[in-house]
């Protein structure tokens, strides 16, 4: 069983992933309900070019990144425990700047 969902990089944060700002993967879930959490290990281990400490920090992301699932913040969904859905689209947005 898969999971199709859409990624997208932005403030940013693209600059992590290839400067590729949207990402449509499958993802072969196993049967196994996904969480953000998964997803996050997912995309460190898939996605990330360079620098994996300014996107993750232990077992989240970093604090200034913003996510959002299906436009939402995703602290009102239950952050890393949200589970994820075909289809959802989840928003990573950098808020920190060099000055």
């Amino acid at each position: 069983m898969s999971l199709a969902l859409t990624l997208e990089f932005s403030g940013g944060a693209e600059l992590l992933v290839n400067k590729q700002k949207t990402h449509n993967v499958d993802i072969e879930t196993g049967g196994k309900q996904w969480t953000i959490q998964e997803l996050l290990y997912w995309i460190r281990d898939n996605l990330l070019k360079e620098r994996p400490e300014l996107f993750l920090k232990d077992n989240s992301v970093r604090p200034g990144i913003l996510v959002l699932v299906n436009d939402s913040d995703w602290e009102l969904e239950g952050q890393l425990e949200y589970q994820l859905q075909n289809g959802d689209n989840v928003v990573f947005i950098s808020t920190l700047h060099g000055g």
